[in-house]
């Protein structure tokens, strides 16, 4: 296990937008993915194994950074709820795209989670960066130091200021629009994957049906029971075709629209977390700026500077915050454009393709008549 990590800024020696998560090895009840980066030097690549533990482990460290100014203005990229080997149905409701398809949607959105955090202008310095993309020993597991998502766990008895009125009109507004767009994201991530997961009983369905015809194929030289065998024969190849089909245009709404769908909701939650942790902090501005005014002669000289700190505070999360939302929309529009583009070029692919395939099965009933 490898010792403590100190926060400390440092250059990666890998290209951020090269880094992928090519495969996972199950050994037990524990997934094991393979985490592969390019080097800044040379040619080489980095191959390490790395386990959800050591994917958590680098999301404490980020969230530790409390030192750092307007920390709390920053949208963290979102970890994905954790994978099972055998996942309850709960679980897999909780995973929704990410528990389909052996495992390549899951790997997809871990190699997201990397990218995000390598390519971002203040979480990208933080070593543990580096050490989870590069090291050969596993960071391991080690007891986290508080983090600002610590203070945010107890946020039930917090939740009242969720509906505390902003000063800034700009956040405001934000809040109101992402209340919006995390219950539409949600919405319509769950609804898209209840027709990925029709698409796939449907396929299912049809392949079962295909081996079903073969049934009724019957030897002999009768020449009706013949005509009949063979015509159940060519039908069988159609829903065969009809089963290719439909389960690779399951295929294609997931890995495509499916995972943008998806990563949409958990940005929207993560901008969501950040815009609560402002308010948080402006309710604890205002509550100093009431002590400052109500303190008695002995008290007002500390009272005042512990409000100058919070508005320091408060100015640096602010700052950061506008700078977040800002680079948070450009890339959450260019991401879903992205999903859109790649998820018309398979289906229209896909679509030729069957289309061509049922071409050659009309031609074969037209010979048969």
């Amino acid at each position: 296990m490898m010792e403590e990590v100190n926060e400390v800024t440092s250059s990666l020696s890998v290209h951020g937008h090269n880094i992928k998560v090519t495969e996972v090895l199950k050994d037990g009840d524990t997934l094991t993915f393979l985490v592969v980066s390019q080097k800044l030097s040379g040619t080489g690549e980095y191959h390490v194994d790395r386990t959800y533990d050591d994917f958590e482990w680098l999301q404490q460290h980020l969230f530790s950074q409390e030192d750092v100014p307007g920390i709390q203005g920053v949208i963290f990229p979102s970890l994905p709820a954790k994978a099972q080997v055998n996942a309850s149905a709960k679980a897999m409701k909780q995973l929704g795209f990410l528990g389909l398809g052996e495992w390549l949607p899951y790997c997809k959105a871990l190699e997201s989670f990397l990218r995000q955090i390598v390519a971002h202008s203040i979480l990208g310095k933080n070593k543990a960066v580096e050490i989870l993309l590069t090291s050969s020993d596993p960071p391991g597991r080690q007891r986290v130091k508080k983090n600002i998502f610590n203070r945010l766990s107890q946020a039930v008895e917090e939740r009242r200021k969720e509906g505390h009125k902003d000063v800034d009109e700009f956040f405001q507004s934000e809040r109101v629009r992402n209340l919006v767009l995390t219950g539409c994201a949600k919405t319509a991530a769950e609804r898209f994957l209840d027709v990925v997961q029709s698409e796939q009983k449907i396929a299912v369905a049809c392949g079962h049906f295909s081996a079903s015809l073969h049934l009724c194929v019957e030897p002999g030289e009768d020449p009706d029971k013949q005509a009949f065998s063979k015509v159940c024969v060519k039908l069988s190849e159609v829903f065969d075709s009809m089963k290719k089909n439909m389960t690779s245009v399951a295929e294609n709404n997931m890995n495509t629209l499916g995972l943008g769908l998806d990563m949409e909701s958990r940005c929207q939650e993560a901008e969501k977390e950040m815009l609560f942790r402002r308010t948080c902090k402006l309710v604890e501005l205002e509550t100093a700026r009431r002590n400052a005014e109500k303190a008695k002669p002995l008290k007002k000289a500390a009272m005042e500077e512990e409000k100058k700190a919070a508005e320091t505070e408060f100015d640096h999360i602010c700052g950061v915050a506008k700078q977040e939302v800002a680079r948070f929309k450009a890339a959450r529009v260019e991401m879903l454009q992205q999903a859109l583009v790649q998820w018309c070029e398979k289906q229209l692919l896909t679509a030729k393709e069957t289309a061509d395939q049922f071409n050659q099965h009309l031609q074969a009933f037209r010979g048969m008549a």
